[in-house]
């Protein structure tokens, strides 16, 4: 009977303490949220902490979100998105401060450098990064509706917006990705 139930129905169960609906609500909805998170991040593990952490937020929120047309993906993509955010600076402050405690290594390993150019997911890290400096309102866009697949009148009602705007915002964003992606060529 829960997994015919809509997200809007199954939330508020989960809301009152429904177990069950909260885990329905898991089952329909966990693999996007790691599509979405890996998009974001390129990074399997990370993508993995991430769809748990956008769940494990999601419980502690349930009596206080309010659903956009009948599902939750919306809100879940958005927390992931800010998880993601999050996660990126943490990762920068890591890595700076790595960099300065590291003795600078006066001989470079080929080696390194060919794995470096052959990874597949570098290219995802790239754009990943690319998007993250976007504008916030292209980012959002970006984040929702082509990481996260979101068709466009969702992500206007979500972002308050209008369709119109949620366009123009996509297609600034697309070609400032495609011109910075080119130049890193």
């Amino acid at each position: 009977m829960a997994d015919h139930a809509s997200d809007t129905e199954l939330w508020r169960r989960a809301a009152l303490g429904d177990q069950d609906a909260f885990a329905t609500l898991f089952e329909r909805h966990v693999q996007a949220v790691w599509n979405h998170a890996y998009r974001l991040t390129g990074s399997w593990p990370v993508a993995e902490d991430l769809a748990s952490a956008t769940f494990l937020t999601a419980w502690r929120k349930r009596a206080e979100v309010t659903l956009v047309n009948e599902s939750a993906l919306p809100w879940l993509y958005t927390v992931a998105g800010n998880l993601a955010r999050t996660e990126h600076r943490s990762s920068a402050r890591r890595l700076r401060l790595v960099r300065k405690a590291e003795p600078p290594a006066d001989v470079s390993d080929h080696a390194d450098s060919v794995v470096d150019r052959v990874s597949a997911g570098d290219r995802l890290r790239e754009l990943a990064a690319a998007v993250t400096r976007l504008p916030t309102a292209q980012r959002r866009v970006v984040e929702l509706c082509l990481l996260g697949e979101l068709p466009v009148p969702d992500a206007a009602v979500l972002l308050g917006l209008a369709e119109s705007s949620v366009r123009s915002h996509l297609s600034r964003a697309r070609a400032r990705l495609r011109t910075e992606l080119e130049e890193t060529r």
